[in-house]
């Protein structure tokens, strides 16, 4: 079990976010690895994890990818890091106060009984990391990024102009395709 949240994470928040901005247009996991610098392998296993969960929802064909399965404010940080990561927990208690050496052979019931304090203290950690994550929507976390003036207008553009360019490589695949069975057959 993963007890932190990692890379993986990371990652799929912002697939999320740069999901926001194409307006229900499908983006591949491969530009999405692109555009952040991240590996495609990582992306091609994360992407299915929150098709899975319901957050994202994928098509085939030339202008295949993903796009966002429900409005940005409908979908919130918790539901992302599940998705990728499950419920993992941030602590894993591993009862040290059982080991003690004056004890060990026969622990009294005033160590071992009930949560132990650490562990008491962790869960609530958790329960407030978790309470923050669930009330934080994709949307409340887009509209906190300050980012210069025409930005987004560059990120749309980029993402335009490598499906265009994807298309057209498909495109001259095909023609080639013809004109080899055409020089195949005559």
């Amino acid at each position: 079990m993963s007890v932190l949240y990692g890379p993986s994470v990371e990652s799929g928040l912002h697939c999320i976010l740069w999901l926001i901005g194409q307006d229900g247009r499908s983006v591949s996991s491969r530009d999405l690895a692109d555009f952040q610098g991240a590996s495609a392998s990582v992306l091609g296993k994360i992407m299915p994890k929150m098709e899975k969960a319901g957050l994202v929802v994928s098509n085939s064909g030339i202008n295949g990818g993903y796009r966002l399965a429900r409005p940005p404010g409908e979908i919130t940080m918790l539901d992302v890091v599940e998705a990728i990561d499950g419920p993992s927990a941030i602590f894993q208690c591993r009862d040290v106060r059982r080991g003690c050496v004056l004890i060990r052979s026969n622990p009294p019931e005033w160590i071992t009984g009930g949560v132990c304090g650490i562990h008491a203290v962790m869960l609530r950690a958790e329960a407030a990391m978790r309470s923050e994550l669930a009330r934080t929507t994709i949307l409340d976390l887009a509209q906190g990024f300050k980012t210069p003036p025409g930005f987004a207008a560059e990120v749309d553009a980029w993402f335009a102009d490598r499906g265009v360019a994807r298309e057209a490589s498909r495109a001259d695949a095909v023609q080639k395709s013809f004109e080899r069975r055409q020089n195949d057959s005559g």
